[in-house]
């Protein structure tokens, strides 16, 4: 039976990666069941205190904070850290905008988040992680995690990568440094920082413990939208430049290339050596929207109807989005070949798909090969078998959990 559900927390979050593009969704509905079981979870913000004195604060120069919820059973020795995304600001005027917001001021944060997906306490809805400790670090600085800088006349902090390592102390220091097992994880902007951040946290443990990284959604591609433009690429060169990236972008990378191509998980893939896993659409609706059909470059709105909903996609709206998938194919193709690293790829109009419950793991969750993204990524992390799963190309799944956006764009 299909069911249609208004994601209105879904909107918001989606709304919180505007990060300075013009943005008005009102409205997010999908096609799917979900998975409903026992009393949701929900789990206080925590401020770290030490945070001030390192400088280590969000954009408004507020204190930095996590949700934590402790692990038990056969887990209570096993770290999930999850990266929270929500965007970008990439000049004075966005991040302005963003430090009166949840995503640049811990004054804004909610005190309290419902933990599912990934994050769900359930094994029913979570059945590898569900009795893991479990983090949700919060995302306040506007640049994944990897800022150091600082605008005086505007008040604006840029210290992402300070954000970070104060993080991981305070996690270290209430019981992680004992882990015999932690998983890296990130979703969106989330999921760049995850990728560019899994080497640091492999070098936290001892060798003997076992670490791996997710990146959900992170695979944002330096594509040439439909005006023949990068509009991906000016507006990330707008974020390292503003934030002062570039001195943690690895040096592998930036030696030959520009640090805002550094920037991309497609150029900073090669340079991770820790096991880590590509979790992804091959039609990312972030993607499709704000980077290869955004209003600047279709003003006359011939996206637009594509863009908020892909059945109205015409013959050559999907011959290009193809396109695009097979760029995304590219990308991960030497990435893949490795025996340490895991793929997954549908073809669903999607973006972040591991802590939603409903696409993580319910009883009408997409699949490909039968296998669910939940059971995927458990089978590779704790080496089952390897995973390297890529979909076939739209339409041709039909367990997708497309995303359909309702109102004024």
């Amino acid at each position: 039976m299909k069911y249609f559900w208004i994601l209105s927390f879904f909107s918001l979050l989606l709304v919180g990666c505007s990060r300075g593009f013009d943005l008005n969704w009102t409205e997010v509905v999908f096609n799917g069941e979900v998975s409903v079981g026992g009393s949701p979870l929900f789990v206080p913000l925590t401020l770290i205190q030490s945070a001030a004195a390192k400088g280590a604060v969000c954009l408004d120069g507020s204190l930095p904070g996590y949700h934590f919820h402790q692990g038990f059973g056969n887990g209570a020795n096993s770290w999930l850290v999850q990266l929270e995304g929500g965007g970008w600001c990439n000049n004075i005027r966005t991040c302005f905008y963003r430090k009166k917001t949840r995503r640049g001021s811990s004054n804004y944060m909610e005190k309290q988040l419902q933990f599912t997906g990934i994050l769900s306490d359930k094994p029913e809805d979570n059945p590898d992680f569900y009795n893991w400790n479990r983090v949700k670090i919060r995302y306040c600085d506007g640049a994944s995690f990897l800022g150091e800088g600082y605008n005086m006349a505007a008040g604006l902090y840029f210290r992402g990568q300070r954000i970070w390592l104060t993080a991981m102390e305070e996690l270290m220091s209430k019981g992680m440094r004992e882990a015999n097992q932690a998983f890296l994880i990130g979703c969106s902007a989330g999921g760049i920082a995850a990728i560019h951040h899994c080497d640091e946290f492999h070098a936290l443990f001892p060798g003997s413990t076992k670490i791996k990284c997710l990146a959900d959604a992170g695979m944002f591609l330096d594509a040439v939208d439909v005006a023949g433009r990068r509009t991906l690429r000016s507006f990330f060169s707008g974020i390292v430049n503003l934030q002062g990236v570039s001195r943690n972008l690895p040096g592998t990378c930036t030696s030959h290339l520009n640090p805002t191509l550094c920037f991309f998980p497609q150029n900073a893939l090669s340079d991770v050596r820790t096991p880590l896993f590509i979790l992804n659409s091959a039609y990312d609706v972030w993607q499709l929207q704000e980077s290869l059909a955004s209003k600047a470059a279709d003003p006359h709105g011939y996206w637009q109807d594509c863009n908020m909903n892909n059945a109205k996609c015409n013959t050559g709206q999907i011959q290009f989005l193809q396109g695009f998938r097979n760029e995304m194919l590219n990308s991960v193709e030497k990435f893949s070949s490795s025996s340490k690293n895991g793929l997954f790829i549908n073809s669903c109009f999607a973006h972040c798909q591991s802590e939603r419950q409903d696409t993580w793991f319910g009883n009408d969750s997409p699949f490909i090969r039968n296998k669910r993204i939940a059971e995927s990524v458990g089978d590779w992390y704790f080496d089952r078998s390897q995973v390297k799963i890529i979909d076939c190309p739209y339409p041709c799944d039909q367990t997708c959990h497309n995303l359909v956006f309702n109102g004024r764009h």
